[in-house]
């Protein structure tokens, strides 16, 4: 009878590990307490915006292995999947390091990385996309050159040639910075960053000013090119754009900690580590520049692998997003925020992707099952008595 249904066995195996690939790569979301969000959190609304926000994606591009080929790049790809079809969002915000070694590669080889990196996006590339660019893709302050970011950020949505952004979509506004040129000393980088900053407090002073008094716009334009100091911003906290970065902002002792997820970072001997340690924020000046010019709505970054989500001492929200790869760590994640129509209320969720180990386990048991369920379903061969 055993027999019977082992021809069956193949099919049986295929289809179990088809079903187990759906269910682990649906990604498990939790949404952060947040104070200023009523309890309960309201139903969605036809104008909120759903945002999808990932990091430290860590690809290889044409350096990578058959095991990252067709295991890690695999599941990354169902990992996007899955998550576009289950959680609907409305874009996709991606802050940097989309590169494992992109500091290090020539222009050939960086060019397999961006295929890559669309590949793995499958449906995402249909939405509204931004990416921002990390250390890993354009190197550490001292390495910067102003014609190799321009390079990189030509291939990648939304930035200009300093690798900055931005843009407004659903009546969000948003603003994204290369947070390493803020790193730089005097150099024309970090001029182009300062210049951004500047544009983009001004002229959201200058829309507060209009909403606010009314008036003649074009009086106005011109009194505020002549006042404008961003030292004199008198815009309230949370009054600006939303902003993003790959660096953290540089986080007082004070500030109150809402908790960060657990990891283990053991997949980075595989990619290498990044020009900047994973520790690395920017510095106390440039974190008080942002605050005061630009007053940020809420911040997100990366760059640390973990997810934190804290309130500054001025009550600014910054999420930091964690690694969405196996190179990185064996509990990989993402970032869902949504954007209420009121323009002040934005719920954060922390979605958690299959560790890497459960799936190799799975993996094995399955191979170990069905090798034993083959090996106990063969007949022993008789021995034929001679008389």
């Amino acid at each position: 009878m055993a027999v019977s249904w082992k021809p069956l066995l193949p099919l049986i195996a295929v289809s179990s590990l088809l079903v187990y690939e759906e269910w682990v790569s649906t990604p498990s979301c939790k949404t952060t307490p947040t104070p200023n969000i009523p309890e309960p959190i309201p139903e969605h609304h036809p104008d909120d915006l759903k945002v999808m926000l990932v990091a430290d994606l860590l690809l290889l591009g044409s350096d990578s292995g058959y095991f990252n080929h067709l295991f890690r790049d695999y599941y990354l790809s169902k990992f996007f999947t899955k998550s576009f079809h289950t959680l609907k969002p409305d874009m996709l915000l991606v802050l940097g390091d989309i590169s494992a070694r992109g500091h290090n590669l020539p222009k050939t080889k960086y060019v397999s990385v961006i295929h890559q990196f669309h590949r793995v996006l499958g449906p995402f590339l249909g939405l509204p996309l931004h990416v921002v660019l990390g250390d890993r893709d354009i190197g550490e302050c001292d390495e910067l050159s102003a014609e190799s970011v321009s390079w990189v950020s030509r291939r990648l949505p939304g930035l200009d040639s300093a690798g900055c952004g931005a843009f407004e979509i659903g009546n969000v506004s948003f603003v994204s910075l290369s947070a390493v040129a803020l790193l730089c000393g005097n150099n024309e980088l970090r001029f182009s960053v300062e210049k951004v900053v500047e544009r983009e407090s001004m002229d959201f002073q200058m829309e507060r000013e209009r909403v606010n008094e009314g008036g003649d716009e074009n009086d106005r334009l011109g009194k505020r090119v002549y006042e404008f100091g961003w030292r004199e911003n008198a815009m309230s906290s949370g009054s600006g754009p939303v902003l993003l970065l790959h660096f953290p902002l540089n986080r007082n002792v004070n500030a109150a900690n809402n908790g960060g997820s657990s990891s283990i970072l053991d997949g980075r001997g595989a990619v290498g580590t990044g020009p900047y340690k994973l520790s690395h924020k920017l510095p106390l000046n440039a974190t008080e520049y942002i605050f005061q010019a630009l007053k940020p709505r809420i911040v997100f970054s990366a760059h640390t692998q973990e997810f934190y989500d804290h309130f500054h001492p001025d009550g600014t929200r910054e999420v930091t997003v964690p690694a969405m790869t196996w190179n990185a760590r064996d509990d990989p994640g993402f970032v869902v925020a949504i954007f209420r129509g009121n323009k002040g209320a934005v719920s954060v969720s922390y979605c958690s992707l299959a560790r890497e180990s459960h799936v190799l386990v799975a993996y094995v048991s399955l191979l170990i099952l069905l090798l034993s369920t083959i090996i106990f379903s063969t007949p022993a061969p008789r021995c034929l008595r001679q008389r």
